[in-house]
């Protein structure tokens, strides 16, 4: 799926805050669980990771360390999808084991737990879309609310700002 594509939401979104100080600059880290239908019909296991912008430096201090983190690790904004599994020493990764999964990208290390639907989902693909942005998620808004997360996902500026991954999931036997 392109950057900028409608994303339809479908079954349990994670709904429990999953922020973590890593690093002092970039602040909290949210991660956002869903399974989500692209337009042909095909479910598809995503991620969303963005911070909460309460980083040293305010939210654009945030952002200009979140870019920095991902152009780091060789993930464009916005120039289209990175496949993962083509580019095995990308420092970028998704362990999943059950009941949870664990978001890798350089030093920073984020364990979320998402849903059921989304794991079965991740099972059956073996991977998840990974959209991280350098937007930090809207202040004020509760991190586990489905529909600003819609209003995130679909905001073409937002999109545009976040590298897209295809991640594979490993998990502890892989």
């Amino acid at each position: 799926m392109p950057p900028g594509a409608p994303i339809r939401f479908r079954g349990d979104l994670d709904l429990t805050r999953n922020a973590v100080r890593a690093h002092r600059r970039p602040g909290s880290l949210v991660v956002r669980s869903w399974r989500g239908t692209t337009p042909d019909g095909n479910d598809i296991p995503y991620l969303l990771a963005c911070s909460l912008g309460d980083g040293a430096n305010g939210p654009e201090g945030t952002a200009k360390a979140i870019e920095q983190l991902l152009l780091s690790a060789g993930l464009p904004l916005g120039e289209g999808l990175v496949h993962a599994a083509q580019r095995p020493s990308l420092p970028v990764g998704l362990l999943v084991v059950p009941g949870s999964a664990v978001l890798t990208v350089q030093h920073l290390k984020s364990p979320f737990v998402p849903p059921e639907t989304w794991l079965e989902t991740v099972g059956e693909l073996g991977y998840a879309y990974l959209i991280f942005t350098t937007r930090p998620w809207p202040e004020g808004a509760e991190p586990g609310d489905a529909g600003t997360l819609a209003a995130f996902t679909s905001d073409e500026d937002a999109m545009a700002s976040a590298a897209h991954v295809v991640l594979p999931a490993r998990s502890l036997r892989s």
